[in-house]
């Protein structure tokens, strides 16, 4: 009779996941650094282990991923896989520049729904859309929200962190004037690919612009498809595909007064279709 092989936990593997496969691996993590004591909160542990993935954590906890990936495939009995340092993502980005003193500053605390359970990245990025050039965003929270950072660094935000305490950070955004050009909505540098007909069933090829979210992770759904809406030309729909219903996008294309459309009758997809009424 076979073995069973068992899937040994990677890298870019989110931290819910991996707990969803044996919560005892909460004390693996625990042992590797008292900062993830927070994950044995429940409601905790709902938000910030779908946003963070295992490499995130080493990051936020400066450990070594290699050793967490040891101790986590080894409490599974699996092989952990090998790290080549040089393929792992670039370190947190930081400019080491404080936010303009005399800028006007936009907060948004996200720290009670952090603790409570709450997803708080719709709010985070309502924020960082209405915000003003010449505003700053301070995003208060219960950890330093390293996804965020490299989410907005890519489309030309820079960023100050600062620990006020155990659960208390702070971390300023603000439009970088060095050069940093903002991130184009289009995936991977391409220019948007067109919806089918068939697949639509509704619209011409030519009133469509295709935008597939399904290899992606949080939060970058969210932050391309609202980055591709501020493209959209006028007359033109945008169609997600995903591989769930976007819950956090929903109420945020309410807000800005965009009707959408979700079609689930495909098994290995959801399509949202998103325009803005007359």
């Amino acid at each position: 009779m076979n073995a069973t092989v068992i899937q040994p936990v990677g890298p870019e593997d989110r931290v819910n996941d991996v707990l969803a496969r044996d919560e005892q691996l909460v004390d693996v993590f625990v042992r590797h650094s008292a900062h993830f004591n927070k994950l044995r909160n429940r409601a905790m542990r709902r938000v910030m282990g779908r946003l963070v993935t295992v490499q995130d954590a080493a990051r936020l906890a400066d450990v070594p991923v290699g050793d967490l990936l040891r101790d986590l495939n080894a409490a599974l009995g699996a092989t952990a896989p090998t790290v080549d340092p040089s393929t792992q993502p670039a370190a947190i980005p930081r400019t080491g520049r404080s936010h303009p003193a005399d800028a006007p500053v936009v907060t948004v605390d996200v720290r009670d729904d952090l603790r409570q359970g709450r997803e708080p990245l719709a709010r985070i990025m309502l924020g960082v859309s209405t915000l003003q050039d010449d505003e700053v965003l301070r995003v208060r929270a219960i950890f330093e929200p390293v996804p965020l950072l490299a989410v907005l660094a890519k489309r030309g935000f820079a960023s100050e962190t600062v620990q006020h305490g155990p659960d208390d950070w702070s971390v300023w955004f603000w439009r970088d004037s060095s050069g940093v050009p903002h991130e184009p909505a289009q995936i991977d540098g391409a220019a948007p690919m067109r919806v089918p007909a068939s697949e639509a069933e509704a619209e011409a090829d030519d009133a469509i612009v295709l935008l597939d979210v399904r290899n992606l992770q949080p939060p970058e759904p969210l932050v391309r498809t609202l980055a591709a809406l501020e493209a959209l030309p006028a007359g033109k729909q945008l169609v997600q595909v995903n591989s769930r219903v976007p819950q956090l996008l929903l109420p945020m294309l309410a807000e800005r007064g965009y009707a959408c459309e979700l079609d689930e009758s495909h098994a290995d997809r959801v399509l949202l279709r998103i325009w803005r009424p007359a």
